[in-house]
């Protein structure tokens, strides 16, 4: 009996002002293994025009921490950062280093809940049974890839004489000459 890991995913996010300079994600649940995948940074409609400078601190709040400036935004040239594929490990902390903002970070927050192979097999059943109660259509040789041409009925021969002729192979000039 293996176990696997079932991830649930939720909408994190903080700002980031003159008066909240640092917003901290951390995590007490030990049952799980926590991730935050970030996804953007921008600046509010309010921003004045300067240098936003947000950094990232990873680990605890001791000597062994460490901050990395990952954004530079700035109201008139860069707005926005797409900061998809950054994923950590909590826990961390974003910083407004320099400029009042408001910056805003949007990031997913994804936990991984372990479950076992047991109860994998019993929604691989109950999936199974669906699939079995849904009929199947039997498709015959002779049906496949064939399409039948409209038959011609009298009707339409009849009336080739009233109609125009149409354009195409096979009425050239030389034939409407002679019906005419």
């Amino acid at each position: 009996m293996s176990k696997t890991e079932k991830p649930l995913s939720t909408l994190w996010g903080c700002e980031l002002n003159e008066s909240n300079k640092e917003e901290s994600f951390k995590t007490d649940d030990t049952n799980h293994q926590h991730q935050l995948a970030l996804r953007t940074m921008c600046l509010g409609h309010t921003a004045k025009d300067e240098f936003n400078i947000v950094e990232l601190v990873t680990g605890e709040g001791n000597n062994s921490a460490k901050a990395v400036p990952i954004a530079t935004l700035h109201a008139k040239s860069m707005p926005t950062v797409n900061l998809s594929g950054l994923d950590l490990h909590p826990p961390v902390t974003f910083r407004l280093k320099r400029g009042s903002g408001p910056v805003y970070v949007g990031a997913e927050h994804v936990a991984l809940e372990e479950y076992s192979d047991e109860e994998e097999m019993d929604e691989e059943v109950e999936e199974e049974e669906d699939i079995e109660e849904s009929p199947v259509k039997k498709v015959t040789k002779n049906d496949a890839g064939k399409r039948k041409k409209p038959e011609k009925g009298v009707d339409e021969e009849a009336s080739d004489g009233e109609n125009p002729p149409k354009k195409g192979k096979g009425r050239g000039r030389k034939a409407q000459a002679a019906k005419v």
